[in-house]
Parts: structure tokens; sequence; C-alpha cells
């Protein structure tokens, strides 16, 4: 008797055992990315960034359905309460106090939000775009190609970035869209070093030349073989240029070659709040804030795409 029930419960794990191998095998195997979602969930951090930069998002893009009804206007001044609204400490009717000119500060700190992220967003694309393009054009073609891109690089590399970037507004003048064109056009020359770096790592790969020995062409190669194997590093730091974009722009409005006035910037209402440091500081401390969270929210955001990304931390 003892014996029957010791093969029935041997048969009854054989059974279990099958069913788990069955299960497994049937189990949807996830991609690269997939992969890495999974990672980047579990890094608090780059969620807590995420998030952040989601509800900067969405407060930016729905301003115009509630701010103006509750907060006002962030540009209009209205001259017969000037007197009485500038300068407000924080309260419930203004969450940030009000500024010089009587106008909500944390109004102005919402549509400031919408520049920073547009300007942040439209420069990286711009950056990457051409660094993208130069960078492959030197790491797979080689020879005179690289030498000549990344001299031209080190020659952009060579001047301070933020005064390059003035030199080039005191050409074509200040306003927002300037800005992104100027930060977008010479922030080109780092990633197209990283994609160079990418490419020159995978193009010697066999799936690489089973392609070209199939009659590929190099832009076949490039777009469907080298970029998909190349394009986390890419990702990584396009994402934290996000965050250095943003700081420029704000840097700029600070020194009054970035945004125009009266449109809201969180750099021209720091410039505006620093003669009140002492005594009014929430003018200073509101933009500034919001600067340092926004920025710091990308750099979590891409060091945690970094460490999903990253193959070799894939058991980790």
């Amino acid at each position: 008797m003892a014996d029957k029930n010791k093969a029935k419960d041997q048969i009854k794990e054989e059974i279990d055992e099958a069913k788990q191998s069955t299960e497994l095998d049937m189990a949807p195997s996830r991609t690269l990315w997939g992969d890495a979602f999974q990672r980047l969930k579990r890094n608090k951090l780059a969620v807590i960034g995420a998030c952040w930069i989601v509800f900067m998002v969405i407060v930016a893009l729905t301003a115009d359905l509630w701010v103006p009804q509750t907060l006002g206007s962030p540009t209009e001044i209205d001259s017969t309460t000037m007197t009485q609204m500038s300068r407000l400490p924080p309260s419930l009717e203004h969450p940030f106090g009000t500024d010089t000119l009587g106008r909500d500060v944390l109004c102005r700190v919402i549509y400031g939000a919408r520049i920073s992220l547009a300007v942040g967003v439209l420069a990286t694309a711009i950056s990457t775009l051409i660094g993208l393009v130069m960078g492959a054009l030197a790491a797979y073609n080689g020879g005179w190609w690289d030498t000549l891109i990344m001299r031209f690089a080190d020659i952009f590399l060579a001047f301070p970035y933020t005064l390059f970037v003035i030199a080039m507004l005191a050409v074509i003048g200040p306003g927002i869209q300037n800005v992104f064109i100027a930060i977008g056009v010479l922030g080109w020359p780092s990633i197209a070093r990283v994609f160079r770096s990418a490419i020159l790592s995978v193009k010697e790969n066999d799936y690489v030349d089973a392609a070209r020995a199939m009659g590929a062409s190099d832009a076949r190669i490039i777009v469907r073989h080298i970029f998909p194997n190349s394009v986390a590093s890419i990702v990584v730091y396009a994402t934290m240029n996000i965050g250095g974009a943003i700081l420029t722009e704000s840097a700029l409005s600070f020194l009054g070659m970035g945004v125009i006035p009266p449109d809201p910037s969180w750099g021209i209402m720091i410039q505006d709040g620093q003669t009140y440091l002492a005594t009014q500081p929430w003018l200073m401390i509101m933009p500034g804030i919001a600067i340092l969270t926004t920025v710091l929210a990308f750099t979590l955001l891409g060091d945690g795409l970094r460490d999903a990304l990253d193959v070799k931390m894939k058991d980790a």
C-alpha cells in the first residue's frame, strides 16, 4: 500500500513539473525593451522622475483650461490693482505669492513650464537628429569622413557651450524659436561622439557582415541593423540632455538672451526676483524649485534608463 502511494506521489510530481515546463515554454518572450521596462519599474528614483515629468507635462498642456480662471493671466497687468497686489506673500488665493507687477507666481511658473519643456524637447530633437547623421557618417564610412566630422566636432567643443549659444543668439536675436534652434544646432557634437562609439562597437558583428554580403545598401544596414542595436545609449543621453537644455534656456533668459518678456520663463522670474531675495524670497525660490525638480527628474530618469538598457544588468 505504501509503495502504491509513493508511486502516485511520484507521478503527481512528474505531472506538475511537466505543467510548469509547458507554461514556461508557452510564456511570451520579452524583447530588450520589454526587459528594460521591467527593470525600469523596479528603479524607484527613475519612476519618481518619470511621474514628475508626466505631471509637469499634463499641467503645462492643460493650463489654458483652468489656470486663467483660477489664477489669472500670466502676462496681463491690471494697473488699477497692481499696487495692492504687488509682491504679496504666499496664501490660499496665491499659493506662490505675486510678483512685482501683481501677477500670480504659480500661474507664471506653470506657463513657464510649457516654454521650458518645449525648448528642452525641441532643442534635444534637433541636436539628436544632427548628431545621429554625423555620427553615423563618421563611424560607418571611417577614413577621411571620420577625421573631418570629428575634427569639426572638436571645433564646436573647443568653445564654452553657453558662450557659444549666447554668441549665436547675439547674431540671430533672442526669442523662444531662436533659443531652441541655437541650443539644438550647437549641441550635436557630444551626441555624434556617443553614437559614433556605439556604431563602432556593433558594425563589425556577424549580422552586419551577413547583410553586407547579401547586397544590402549602406543606408539599409545603418537603419535596419546598426541603429536598432545602438539606439539605447542615444535614448539615455537624449533624456539627460533635455534637462540640460532646460537649464541652458533658463540661464539664457536670466541673462536677457532667451525668452522675451512678458512671456513667462523660469529664468526671467529668477532675474526679476533677485533684487527682492532678502525681503520677498518666494519670487526666486519658486521658479528655482521648478528648475531644480524638473532637471533632476530628467537626470533620474536618464540614470534609470541607462541601468535598464544595460544588458549586463539583466540578471541584477
